[in-house]
């Protein structure tokens, strides 16, 4: 599956995630498909973006490889969303970030802030 994330998605999974991207978009994955298999509902591409096409110029592109169940049950959902499988893979990432900034998840770095 081809992966291109933008710098700002790339800075948040360095943060939060460590300096390994791919392991960072897979994490974010997880996330992302486990609320699909529990039949929850994650939050959804933002139509203006669908319409908008590419926001910036990818930081960094590569090839992540997924299971088989996965890399479906993102097509589906990106066809669902009226989306490409690309660009919700970014989303998820941008997403998982949010929910980490959300609950107050402290920065890797951080871990002798107090």
């Amino acid at each position: 599956m081809k992966v291109a994330l933008g710098k700002f998605a790339c800075s948040g999974i360095e943060t939060h995630l460590g300096e390994d991207i791919p392991a960072g978009v897979r994490t974010a994955l997880f996330h992302y498909t486990s609320k699909l298999r529990t039949g929850r509902r994650p939050v959804s591409f933002p139509r203006f973006l669908a319409d908008s096409g590419p926001q910036e110029k990818p930081e960094v592109a590569f090839d992540l490889i997924v299971d088989a169940e996965t890399e479906a049950m993102l097509e589906r959902e990106a066809l669902r969303q009226r989306t490409t499988t690309g660009q919700l893979v970014a989303h998820s990432v941008l997403v998982y970030l949010a929910e980490l900034e959300m609950v107050g998840a402290a920065p890797q770095g951080d871990a002798d802030a107090d």
